[in-house]
């Protein structure tokens, strides 16, 4: 168990990690700190992934308070990140536990400290319900919740306890799901069915009900929350049948939901009157680091609703640092950072920062300064012909913002956290 901890927690990184200098000894993950690193001075190679320290602070500390103000828990989706020292972090602010998508992330969660988990997807393998199993036996103070949204998978979950009789039996949620989205039971008439189902049998225990909203966020206020009130009115009509009918078998209601983009409207509707005690979980996970894309414009309408001022909310705390590689056409610069290194899925990165070679101190870019393409390794810079004088150069250092952290950490093994100026005063490592 020790040596897993420390794989998890404080592994040795080497020159094999990408962005880890190649000229450098190998340091385990907490003597990272005392190497005096600066990301500007050059001591480690480009492209580059670094999280902001005073902004991650600031992020967890927001979103908790809010979710306190809201009156419910947090369960950060660990999805987002994969990271244990990030895990931990948001445990030590307050979460109520984490959220992930499949058993193998929940025993990364465990290891970093966490002693709640939801997995907020259905599992329906005999190697994941053996896997549940086997947290539980390991941790006996672990809670572990996952959903359900048909007969066939509960049948799946029966026939494996039926074999396994010495089991503990699975703690499940009905997920209301939409038409023409992910899962989900799509009827009123089919979420009681399972639920009654679910009550009748000894392999589960409902212990809640989930949905999920982001799907449908469009980002206009109305709209939205129109949809997520429709969305809603679902899982309440669900929860207060299964306490009419007593399908609940649990002290406490579960009431869960909650994206990164329409997180408030969701918020506010977590705690039904059901005439039991009900908790309210929110899943939101990119809240963490936050970025400078698609979060950031869902933000906006989102903090207007809240009456946050600008910088007030969440804060991107993620940038990736590139370096320009050539410049042999007029009003484009290829600079060394592709789809290996940085998120497109939703959009691509947004120039935000430039630092000349052996700058220490980044100043800001143009307005017209743009990202058109990405290769595996390349990046195409353009700009407008008003902004030719303001060119950048073979060398010159260029910060871009995300767009989705998700798919930006993983495709990564560590990245450093630096301060406002660029020094390196710790780092992180994902697990995907």
């Amino acid at each position: 168990m020790t040596k897993l901890l420390d794989t998890l927690t404080d592994p040795l990184l080497d020159n094999g990690f990408k962005g880890f200098p190649r000229t450098q000894a190998p340091m385990r993950r907490s003597e990272v700190a005392k190497a005096g690193w600066n990301v500007l001075a050059g001591d480690l190679p480009l492209p580059l992934a670094v999280l902001k320290r005073e902004a991650i602070e600031h992020n967890l500390a927001w979103m908790q308070g809010q979710v306190r103000r809201w009156g419910i828990d947090l369960a950060p989706h660990g999805k987002t990140t994969m990271s244990p020292q990030l895990f931990a972090r948001q445990l030590d602010a307050g979460a109520w536990g984490m959220t992930v998508a499949t058993v193998t992330q929940l025993a990364v969660a465990v290891s970093a400290g966490a002693r709640r988990g939801l997995i907020a997807n259905q599992v329906v393998s005999d190697q994941d319900l053996a896997g549940i199993q086997q947290l539980l036996h390991e941790h006996v103070d672990l809670r572990v919740v996952f959903l359900v949204d048909s007969l066939a998978q509960l049948d799946l979950i029966e026939a494996w306890s039926a074999r396994h009789p010495d089991s503990l039996p699975f703690q499940v949620m009905i997920e209301i799901g939409v038409d023409n989205g992910r899962t989900g039971v799509r009827t009123h008439e089919q979420a009681i069915a399972l639920a009654e189902r679910v009550r009748a049998g000894k392999a589960a225990k409902l212990v809640g009900i989930e949905t999920y909203e982001g799907q449908g966020a469009t980002g206009e206020s109305g709209p939205d929350a129109d949809y997520t009130n429709i969305l809603m009115d679902r899982v309440d009509a669900v929860a207060r049948h299964c306490v009419t009918r007593g399908l609940f078998e649990t002290d406490e209601v579960l009431v869960s939901a909650g994206g990164s983009a329409i997180y408030d409207l969701v918020a506010l509707r977590l705690k039904p009157s059901l005439g039991m005690p009900v908790r309210g979980l929110l899943r939101s996970g990119c809240y963490l680091t936050h970025d400078h894309g698609t979060y950031q414009r869902f933000q906006r309408p989102l903090d207007a609703r809240l009456g946050c001022a600008p910088g007030e909310s969440l804060r991107p705390a993620m940038e990736i640092w590139a370096t320009v590689q050539s410049c042999n056409e007029p009003n484009l610069a290829i600079v060394a950072m592709g789809k290996r290194d940085i998120s497109f899925d939703l959009s691509m990165p947004t120039p935000i920062a430039r630092a000349a070679r052996g700058a220490m101190v980044p100043s800001g870019v143009p307005a017209s300064w743009e990202i058109t393409a990405l290769n595996d390794q390349h990046g195409y810079l353009r700009w407008s012909d008003a902004d030719a004088a303001l060119a950048p150069v073979v060398g010159e250092r260029i910060a871009f913002g995300i767009s989705h952290p998700c798919t930006t950490f993983d495709k990564w093994h560590w990245m450093p956290v630096v301060e406002n100026d660029y020094r390196v005063t710790d780092a992180v490592l994902m697990h995907f």
